[in-house]
């Protein structure tokens, strides 16, 4: 009988669907770190015997092909089934007893899924919308650097080219993850942090200035090349003339890899304020060693043909130490390996997500300051040399300028503190995929029991927030929801025109008009009043 036909108790919410762990849901064991990750192609393997094919990605996988099967013919059975009631968007969660289930549809026809295991002995709670949001990120990431996963699978029907690809950055990925070699995905500790935003760093007339004639110098350094710029402090954004999308993706891999602490401490900037401290290089290579060599070889041997290498120039953007600061401050790297497994020194391409455009990428560090130029591959048609008298024409023409700039910002940086407000601990999100939050030192001083509620908070605001874009064909409405947690913490969520206010108030008076005016004197001073009920 057809998965899609098997009589699940499945009960409908938006998107969103629950169902008991029965009839075999449970029966394929969770990985050793409580997480299986899977991509699939509904396209392929429709044929029998040739279900393998429609695999692209699965980790752990070392795990027997039966096995493999068997998680990704339940996922496909459930998308088709609530597509029944869902046409144009299945499910995004299946909340079973012992497992969730997390969809992503990355592409038309390619999904992603992670499931993930939940205990009661762990910190196992999380929200659906941080768990999809990991998923998006790895998938414009690699879009970044491979272009689309339905373009590679074209280029080389057999899927091998890209079943290699997506094997080598997803595993260098969740790296990021990987404490004492155990994979720690967003948890409701994190439930003050927003994936998928940029965090600003506020400037001041002078430096903005400065900046903004730091970009005209480096549009002039171009030359004919119409180039794209980002500028960072720090691990904050200053400045990007790139599209919003666009500067979320390289702005996301700069803190991944490119920021000094990236550089000096072997592991992501972000990855280290998930954990509240910075992990060993040690670690960052076990979870390639967690699935093994036999996994690795899976992936090689299975679409191998011969006369043919599926690891001829494999790019690795995301691995560690991969990137070195050389003599004349420009970044660079060796992130691509060859056929016979030297590295290749080349100057990084990524693609642009607004419009597909192929950009060089070329990084230039002095102290603090990051600035990152991208070129247009079509522009430069001598390539490699093209790029290194660009390169050249910066550090004469825009050396004394960033020395300027960084020096400014720096009189102007407040510290790791900088955006903390005391008392209250926040979250701020726009529309214009920006956030600020509170220092993540400072939010774990807040009680598990203050981070639980705002974490049901939250999923509260997502359900909401669907639920919103359902009925009124994409336009959110404001709302505000106050919770009195178990310790008499307030639990406040806010959201206006495209904002959203999150908020703890753990030393608040009892009453709620207490924690009210509370939230209104943070809006009319740090929020321009965006939040105010006036």
């Amino acid at each position: 009988m057809p998965l899609w036909l098997i009589p699940f108790p499945v009960l409908f919410s938006l998107k969103i669907c629950k169902l008991k762990e029965v009839m075999g849901l449970a029966s394929v064991n969770a990985a050793n770190d409580g997480m299986q990750f899977c991509v699939f192609d509904l396209k392929r393997g429709q044929q029998e015997g040739q279900e393998l094919d429609k695999i692209l990605f699965f980790f752990p996988a070392d795990l027997p092909f039966s096995t493999q099967l068997s998680v990704i013919g339940l996922s496909e059975g459930l998308i088709t089934f609530t597509r029944i009631f869902s046409p144009e968007a299945a499910c995004e969660v299946i909340e079973a007893e012992r497992h969730s289930h997390i969809f992503y549809e990355a592409e038309p026809d390619i999904w992603m899924v992670m499931i993930v295991e939940k205990s009661k002995a762990s910190e196992a709670i999380w929200r659906v919308d941080a768990l999809q949001k990991v998923l998006k990120e790895v998938h414009n990431l690699f879009m970044m650097f491979h272009g689309s996963i339905r373009s590679m699978i074209e280029k080389e029907p057999s899927g091998g080219l890209v079943r290699t690809h997506l094997y080598s950055f997803i595993m260098d990925y969740l790296n990021v993850f990987l404490i004492t070699k155990k994979l720690q995905l967003p948890s409701f500790r994190d439930c003050l942090m927003e994936r998928g935003t940029v965090q600003m760093l506020t400037v001041g007339r002078e430096a903005a200035i400065e900046v903004q004639s730091l970009v005209k110098v480096l549009e002039y350094s171009a030359g004919s090349a119409s180039c794209y710029s980002l500028i960072m402090f720090q691990d904050l954004l200053v400045s990007t003339t790139l599209s919003p999308e666009d500067t979320v993706n390289l702005f996301t891999y700069a803190v991944l890899r490119l920021t000094p602490r990236a550089l000096s401490s072997g592991v992501s900037s972000w990855s280290s304020l998930l954990r509240g401290s910075t992990a060993s290089n040690a670690t960052a290579t076990s979870t390639s060693t967690h699935s093994g060599s036999v996994s690795e070889q899976q992936y090689h041997s299975r679409d191998a043909s011969p006369g043919q290498s599926n690891s001829n120039h494999i790019e690795r953007p995301l691995q560690h130490d991969r990137w070195h600061k050389g003599k004349d401050g420009f970044l660079g790297t060796d992130i691509q390996i060859s056929e016979m497994g030297s590295l290749i020194s080349a100057t990084p391409t990524i693609y642009l997500q607004q419009t597909g455009e192929r950009m060089y990428l070329c990084a230039y560090q002095y102290k603090s300051l990051t600035l990152i130029l991208l070129l247009p591959v079509s522009s430069l048609l001598n390539g490699e040399q093209g790029v290194s008298q660009v390169k050249q024409q910066i550090v004469e023409s825009a050396s004394l300028k960033m020395l300027k700039v960084e020096e400014k910002l720096s009189k102007g940086w407040g510290g790791e503190n900088a955006y903390h407000v005391s008392g209250y601990r926040y979250l701020l999100v726009d529309d214009r995929h920006v956030s600020r939050a509170s220092p993540a030192a400072k939010v774990t001083t807040l009680t598990k029991e203050s981070l639980l509620a705002m974490n049901k908070l939250r999923e509260e605001v997502d359900l909401e927030k669907n639920r919103a874009k359902l009925d009124n064909m994409g336009k959110e409405k404001d709302m505000e929801i106050c919770i009195r947690a178990k310790n008499n913490a307030w639990v406040i969520a806010r959201t206006t025109r495209g904002k959203e206010l999150y908020m703890v108030l753990e030393k608040a008076n009892e009453t709620l008009l207490y924690a009210a005016d509370a939230v209104e004197k943070f809006s009319n001073r740090y929020c321009g009043g965006a939040f105010s009920l006036d």
